[in-house]
């Protein structure tokens, strides 16, 4: 990073990342806020360690962590049985001269034990799948190929390829050695029901290509990386979610071996492959608003994402459920409106210094990422970062108030007022003002965003989750928020809140909270 410094880059993509750690030991993330503080925008992968909570790299605010997502094209191939049930997988070899009658087959599972179920080397020797199409599960730390050439090496004639329950639907179209198709869990589960129920189970698959218009799409990737950030939890992590499922792209050799290939390419799936599409808009954003800096990009991006599919319904995760905010961050990127968002929400690299000291970092841990001299006089949340996003921490019956300065970079004249916002049942939400009114381009404005937590506010789970967006005219400018409802801890709203403060708000069973104790602001109610 220092090297892309030094030669004067715009943008840095990097599709790779550690464990979880404090940001003055991570040398990402200080050659990173090196990169931020000499204007250049960076774009790191979020990682591969999904579906499972706090697995993220590259946590810090100043990076734009990627998670990934499906696209709307699959690389069919469809296994059929005898019993004439038919299930969709994907497999990059498209095999033209497969035979399409059927041919015994076979789960090593069953008589091999753990390894042979995962089809690991040599784990098939004992076993007759000479001819069969063979079932092998995910997972053992075997690669999807591997599992593939295990069975060819076997003299298996074909693969279906058998996810995990935590990989849900997730399939990736891979070059495999042999003919294969990657099915999803619940489609396994009813292969091998089948492969039980009769003497002689049989089984073939059908190559269709390419094929386009998924109306499921996006849907975030069982490996993609999920929040909430363990080194960062003031903030939502992944920030954005982009296409990382299935990228072709070139490739050095040939993935059918054959030398006289003079084009070569490859699918590729991971967090890696999302990374560089947002590398590539921010590039585009830079070209087409010079000026803006490293937050200013980020911002858009973030503002601007979209939460729904190609169906209009929310994005859904590799369970077919709706996808958590520590899956998708603030959404599917969308370059057309990140290139004109409205508002945006921007931070200069010392207005981390503050945050970072609130992490209990000491003055001279934060100026080895700051790399100059740091006295820790003031301590904040993270969450009063000028973020684009961020998580409150509430105890019961806790308040706390937030300032955020958006700055108009759309239209000179323009009103804008909240549109819309969701927020969890028995919690208050309030904002400063009902309007940000604007005159002129580049003008800021800033308004406070207040929460309290009611003590009859019921915790199913340790976050809940909402938004608010402004909108005007063509303008939506969406910012979400996590609530903690961990520990008690934070700012009492008391010192914080204006009078003018009006609650926009719904609570459940209509109930007010119960201030603190102590002297507060006269507010207003209103039912929404």
């Amino acid at each position: 990073m220092d090297a892309a410094i030094a030669e004067g880059v715009d943008v840095i993509s990097l599709s790779l990342g550690g464990a979880s750690v404090p940001f003055y030991e991570d040398g990402i993330a200080v050659g990173a806020f090196s990169a931020i503080q000499n204007g250049i925008f960076v774009s790191f992968s979020a990682g591969n360690s999904g579906p499972f909570n706090s697995t993220l790299s590259n946590e810090a605010p100043w990076i734009l962590t990627v998670g990934a997502t499906t696209i709307d094209r699959n690389i069919r191939a469809t296994v059929h049985l005898g019993n004439k049930a038919l299930f969709n997988g994907e497999s990059l070899f498209q095999p033209q001269d497969f035979p399409q009658n059927f041919l015994p087959l076979v789960y090593p599972g069953l008589t091999g034990g753990q390894q042979a179920a995962w089809c690991a080397k040599g784990s098939l020797t004992n076993i007759d799948v000479k001819g069969k199409v063979v079932i092998c599960d995910r997972g053992g730390g075997i690669s999807r190929i591997d599992k593939g050439q295990t069975v060819k090496e076997a003299g298996g004639a074909a693969m279906i390829l058998h996810n995990q329950v935590t990989d849900g639907v997730s399939t990736v179209a891979d070059a495999h050695v042999l003919p294969a198709s990657h099915v999803g869990y619940e489609s396994g589960v009813s292969i091998k029901t089948y492969l039980i129920s009769i003497p002689s189970p049989v089984a073939t698959i059908t190559f269709h290509g390419t094929v386009i218009r998924n109306r499921t799409a996006p849907e975030v990737a069982s490996f993609s990386s999920r929040g909430p950030s363990m080194a960062s939890p003031g903030i939502i992590k992944p920030d954005i979610i982009a296409p990382g499922v299935n990228i072709l792209a070139a490739w050095p050799l040939s993935v059918e071996n054959k030398t006289q290939t003079k084009s070569t390419f490859n699918m590729i799936s991971g967090t890696s492959m999302a990374c560089p599409h947002l590398a590539g808009i921010s590039a585009l954003l830079k070209s087409e608003h010079p000026n803006w800096s490293p937050a200013a990009i980020k911002s858009a991006i973030m503002t601007s994402a979209g939460q729904v599919n190609l169906n209009g319904d929310p994005i859904e995760d590799e369970r077919e459920l709706p996808a958590d905010i520590f899956a998708i961050g603030s959404g599917h990127v969308n370059p057309s409106k990140a290139n004109d968002p409205g508002l945006i929400f921007d931070i200069k690299p010392d207005d981390y210094i503050p945050s970072l000291c609130g992490l209990g970092y000491t003055s001279k841990q934060v100026g080895i990422i700051m790399k100059k001299t740091v006295t820790c006089s003031e301590v904040i949340e993270e969450a009063e970062i000028n973020y684009p996003s961020f998580v409150v921490t509430l105890g019961v019956g806790d308040g706390k108030a937030f300032e955020r300065t958006v700055t108009n970079v759309g239209e000179a004249n323009s009103n804008y007022t909240i549109t819309s916002f969701s927020i969890p049942d028995g919690l208050f939400l309030g904002i400063s003002t009902t309007e940000l009114k604007f005159t002129e381009l580049n003008q800021s404005l800033t308004y406070q965003t207040f929460f309290i937590r009611n003590r009859d506010f019921e915790v199913t789970t340790p976050y809940a989750e909402g938004s608010i967006t402004w909108g005007f005219g063509k303008y939506s400018v969406r910012t979400p928020f996590s609530i903690n409802a961990g520990k008690r801890a934070g700012r009492s709203y008391t010192t914080l809140l204006p009078t003018s403060m009006i609650l926009l708000a719904t609570l459940l069973h209509h109930k007010r909270p119960t201030p603190p104790t102590g002297r507060y602001f006269p507010f207003i109610v209103v039912n929404l």
